[in-house]
């Protein structure tokens, strides 16, 4: 069973240091005790507690120091006071120095449990919402936009990996077509709408940082680990704990990191840069990728080993152009979305010309386009409804009349043609021309692996 978190007792009464681990390791906790001030700072920093429950008189050293030193280092551990002076002045000035609470002597172990939850529950909130404002702000949505074959076997899909609790998820997918957004909506199914306020989702770009940042970033530091180390730093697998760690861009991780997070996720834990202890991983940790990764392990550039890990639970979003139902759902729920946030309700809906044109445009940004287009609508346009003129010259153009396209572009006949004939006749070349080699047809079409991949299935070309 999981450890509900990591509590350090430190009190001078041997019997009350036994008497508390007892009861908190029957509630559920890892607990660790001390009755002596010696040295216990750098035991906290080592192992990392959720929860340090400090005396405040204490031989040698006051507990008000032990304060004092581990907020003076920056330490994120929630701390709780325990002291026999139940005065408010022992209280008010435990709480200037960054104490989340104290208990007064006798303690009361009911009032104990519920002071140790809610201390845990609220460092858990205070990380997430330290990490996010550090990197977000940007507008996610909770559900999955679209009833399209491909979206609804998405989402059965998602529901299996859900009630299986699996821990690692691959997700894949062209530039735009809403990876981070699905990672975030499996969150939040795994953590429920209940509890999920308390179960941080952390993301990292691993293709923004360089190796040695990025390694910190993850498995953090100890101090005097490196020059720059003046002081202990949590990695995102710790700042991720019980709740969701997602690496995005994961092909353009450089192979040295890469056998270190194979490790992780075989073993579930990790040291810290400069540490020795071994740190155990209660994450559900999911990649991101717009590249195809059987060809990177081709080409040597990521490990096979990880590569057979990651793609054992993988989940592919087809881009806009392959669910053409799905565009105008999302067209307007953008629209409805952008007219509540900037207070602008004068669009009502599309004409039927601007609709014609949504669909048949090719959107090579996918959703991520498709969602920027119709925010400038609304924010620069006073028009109840969008016509052609309203969109941009690309999305304008996508239908010119034929013989108007010149420099090799593709004229559309009089009488029409079936896209979908066309799609799998220009598959059906390309595979030809490599002779089955779905890498090479994948370049020649500009599409990824794993599009070309569901192509041929689709086409029945397999």
């Amino acid at each position: 069973m999981k450890a509900k978190g990591k509590v350090f007792l430190i009190d001078d009464d041997e019997l009350i240091v036994t008497m508390l681990s007892r009861v908190l390791k029957n509630e559920g906790y890892d607990v660790r005790g001390e009755t002596a001030p010696r040295d216990v700072v750098n035991k906290i920093r080592s192992w990392s507690p959720n929860v340090v429950m400090l005396d405040i008189n204490l031989p040698d050293k006051s507990g008000m120091d032990i304060l004092q030193e581990l907020k003076s280092e920056g330490m994120d551990t929630q701390i709780v006071m325990l002291t026999a002076d139940d005065t408010a002045e022992t209280a008010v000035k435990a709480m200037k120095l960054g104490a989340v609470d104290y208990l007064t002597k006798p303690l009361n172990l009911d009032k104990v449990k519920l002071v140790l939850k809610s201390t845990i529950e609220k460092g858990k909130l205070k990380k997430e919402v330290d990490y996010l404002r550090k990197v977000s702000g940007e507008f996610f949505d909770r559900e999955i936009i679209g009833g399209s074959p491909e979206i609804e076997e998405l989402k059965s899909k998602i529901e299996k990996l859900v009630e299986a609790d699996i821990s690692t998820i691959l997700i894949t997918g062209e530039s735009g077509t809403g990876k981070e957004l699905l990672a975030r909506y499996i969150h939040r199914l795994l953590h429920g709408d209940g509890d999920s306020r308390c179960a941080p989702f952390i993301g990292v770009n691993c293709a923004a940082l360089p190796e040695h940042l990025l390694e910190s970033e993850l498995f953090g530091y100890e101090k005097g680990a490196f020059t720059d180390a003046k002081s202990e730093k949590k990695g995102l697998f710790e700042l991720a704990e019980e709740g969701t760690l997602l690496l995005d861009e994961i092909g353009d991780m450089k192979q040295d990191l890469q056998s270190k997070l194979l490790r992780v996720l075989e073993e579930r834990s990790f040291r810290r840069i400069g540490g020795k202890e071994e740190i155990p991983v209660d994450v559900t940790l999911m990649a991101t990728t717009n590249r195809d990764l059987s060809d990177a392990v081709e080409k040597g550039t990521f490990r096979l080993d990880l590569f057979y890990r990651l793609n054992t639970f993988a989940l592919f979003i087809p881009p806009v152009r392959d669910r053409r139902e799905d565009i105008m759902v999302l067209a307007r729920h953008f629209l409805s979305y952008f007219s509540e946030k900037y207070n602008r309700h004068v669009i009502k809906d599309f004409s039927a010309g601007a609709e014609k044109l949504l669909l048949s445009y090719r959107w090579p940004g996918n959703v991520r386009e498709l969602k920027n287009v119709i925010e400038r609508i609304v924010v620069l346009e006073r028009t109840e409804v969008i016509t052609p003129e309203h969109l941009p010259k690309e999305i304008s153009r996508a239908q010119e009349p034929a013989g108007s396209a010149a420099g090799g572009k593709f004229v559309l006949p009089e009488g029409g043609v079936s896209l979908e004939d066309m799609e799998r006749d220009l598959i059906i070349q390309a595979l030809e021309k490599t002779k089955h080699n779905k890498t090479l047809a994948a370049k020649l079409l500009n599409i990824s692996y794993d599009s070309l991949r569901y192509h041929t299935k689709k086409y029945g070309l397999e």
